[in-house]
């Protein structure tokens, strides 16, 4: 499925990031990280719990935590369709 940003964005979804830090399988006194991004919408953030749930049934180092930042690029009401175009020069 193809998606277009600035339509998500119109929408009302915004750019998520989240850093895991989670346990090595191994080595349980080792933390790794690991960064993901995703256009998302907040508060309830379904891509990211998504992702959280896939982690935690699918990869075999136990999650430690996690932290996210989640911002609106642009609204609804900051988008204006422009008719003309004036060159000077």
């Amino acid at each position: 499925m193809e998606r277009n940003e600035t339509e998500m964005m119109l929408k009302g979804y915004g750019l998520t990031t989240a850093e895991f830090y989670y346990r090595m399988p191994d080595f349980r006194n080792v933390l790794n990280s690991f960064i993901w991004q995703d256009y998302d919408l907040a508060p309830d953030y379904p891509r990211l719990f998504g992702f959280i749930e896939f982690w935690q049934a699918q990869i075999e180092g136990p999650l430690h935590s996690v932290r996210f930042t989640h911002r609106k690029l642009i609204s609804p009401g900051e988008w204006r369709n422009v008719q003309g175009e004036f060159h000077l020069h």
